[in-house]
């Protein structure tokens, strides 16, 4: 289990038991006031359900997109373009960082519906049984206790999905290769056609192999980016296996909005005013 404090919030994640595991990064706790009004979450190859036990907090999926507002939580498949949170001066919640196939066996839709467009969770498992799940967690003993409810709840709506098994085995070897790797190459290992298996990705993960492999690949990039020190970016765009480094800035620009030397300028200010906070690592200031 980990456990953050930070700047007035408290962060507490663990990871699940089998069988979640596969489908599962962490279950976290977030309790405290953010540090800036917006954040701007970058596209990243995983998916994210969040219970929430606050004020209402806002979503905004891409410049021409309306906010919204959620109040009981959301469901986001794997994004394509950077998301905008706007929070409350004090957030509380509970949810799932999940696996880009993670969320499937909990969805009642394909997850291609969802994609770019978060939906609340009263969508997605019904009005009455997300107020009876978050009056369970408003009234639990500590963080501990809740993602313990959390986790039992998701182990009773875990479902037999088919095609998982070909998805998670296929992403897997996307993540391995950091996005590095021939789309024909994974269907034909796979014994099915690209149409099929990118049929089957939009099913279970919201989009194609392909774009998925752009995500990782982008993520990788990305987390290879120290912003305390000096940066070559030619040898980073290469290593992460971009054509150039004028790719590498074409693709940067279309994930965040952001120039790479503008993203590491907005990293940096988030180090220098919260230095050692909890949510230093994905999310980026939008004010």
């Amino acid at each position: 289990m980990a456990i953050g404090h930070a700047l007035g919030m408290e962060y507490v994640s663990r990871v699940p038991r089998l069988p979640l595991d596969a489908l599962i990064d962490d279950l976290y706790y977030l309790d405290g006031s953010p540090p800036y009004a917006r954040l701007m979450l970058p596209p990243m190859p995983a998916a994210l359900l969040i219970v929430n036990l606050g004020p209402p907090f806002r979503i905004r999926a891409g410049l021409d997109i309306v906010t919204a507002e959620y109040a009981d939580g959301c469901v986001i498949t794997m994004p394509t373009r950077a998301l905008e949170f706007g929070y409350p001066p004090r957030t509380r919640s509970v949810g799932v960082h999940v696996k880009p196939w993670g969320l499937a066996p909990f969805l009642p839709m394909p997850a291609a519906e969802l994609c770019d467009r978060p939906v609340t969770i009263e969508q997605v498992w019904g009005r009455r049984a997300v107020a009876e799940l978050r009056d369970r967690l408003a009234t639990a003993d500590g963080p501990d206790e809740m993602l313990t409810l959390l986790e039992e709840e998701l182990m009773r709506r875990l479902s037999e999905t088919a095609g998982l098994g070909l998805v998670r085995r296929t992403s897997s070897v996307i993540a391995a290769t950091g996005g590095a790797v021939a789309i024909g190459d994974l269907s034909e290992a796979a014994g099915i056609s690209s149409t099929h298996l990118a049929q089957r990705f939009k099913e279970l993960v919201g989009v194609t192999p392909k774009r998925l492999a752009r995500t990782q690949r982008f993520a990788a990039a990305v987390f290879a980016i120290n912003p305390a020190g000096p940066i070559d970016w030619s040898y980073l765009a290469a290593r992460a296996g971009y054509f150039d480094q004028a790719h590498f800035g074409h693709e940067f620009r279309a994930f965040t909005g952001l120039t790479p030397t503008r993203y590491v300028e907005i990293r940096r200010r988030f180090l220098r005013e919260h230095p050692g906070h909890v949510m230093d690592g994905w999310p980026l200031p939008a004010d």
